[in-house]
């Protein structure tokens, strides 16, 4: 399956990643969670790299962090959590998917 950002026009790949990123907070991403189209990205990568490696289908580098469970399929106690926490994320999507990330809480 080759994966893509929004937009039909001559941005950059890095431009695309920039302007389709944002913070939200869990009530954005419950519906996509609820369709499959979500996906957690452990904060130990970098959400960008994972977007342009979802673009540039590198399968076997997306296999690698999915098998190493730093990009996952969320499952509802990971749901569950983020409502009673209010955590918020910085996401971004990749077409059919929306990668994202939980935001560093401030101490």
């Amino acid at each position: 399956m080759e994966y893509g950002m929004l937009g039909e026009d001559a941005m950059s790949q890095d431009e695309k990643v920039a302007k389709y990123t944002g913070d939200v907070d869990w009530s954005y991403l419950r519906p996509h969670f609820k369709s499959g189209a979500m996906i957690y990205v452990d904060p130990s990568l970098d959400l960008k790299e994972v977007a342009k490696a979802f673009t540039n289908d590198q399968k076997e580098k997306v296999a690698t962090w999915m098998k190493q469970a730093d990009l996952v399929k969320p499952s509802s106690l990971h749901a569950d959590w983020w409502e009673y926490d209010k955590t918020r994320f910085t996401a971004v999507v990749v077409n059919p998917f929306v990668l994202a990330q939980p935001l560093q809480k401030e101490d």
